[in-house]
């Protein structure tokens, strides 16, 4: 049985994943503000007198509270998507998305804080 499934490519997957970043961050204030964080932790990570292995770290950190945003836009346009009405499950799934992005903001200030304690020997 075959299943009516629409053939992937690599030019349509990375088109629908770089539709996936333009639609939030059109529609999301807090991935702009991730992005602005990242741009700004970015030229953070590459200026200060560190090594290349320490700015590395630094920047790839960088990406956590991104990927995190991103799943917890997933989750809420999914829940949108069953129920604008109240629910208890639906605000435990909205919660358990916001509770994944502060944890990958602390992550980020962990990492950061042990590379930079590491780099100057606080």
């Amino acid at each position: 049985m075959a299943l009516n499934k629409p053939k992937y490519t690599l030019f349509k997957n990375t088109r629908y994943a770089l539709n996936g970043l333009i639609e939030v961050s059109k529609n999301e204030k807090s991935f702009r503000l991730q992005i602005l964080l990242f741009i700004s932790g970015m030229i953070i990570a590459w200026v200060i007198p560190i090594s290349f292995v320490q700015s590395s770290i630094l920047a790839i950190s960088l990406f956590i509270p991104l990927m995190a945003e991103m799943i917890n836009s997933s989750v809420e346009r999914t829940v949108d998507l069953v129920t604008f009405d109240h629910h208890e499950l639906a605000k435990r799934a909205k919660d358990a998305g916001a509770a994944l992005v502060f944890l990958s903001l602390a992550m980020l200030a962990f990492i950061w804080g042990l590379v930079l304690i590491d780099a100057f020997c606080l």
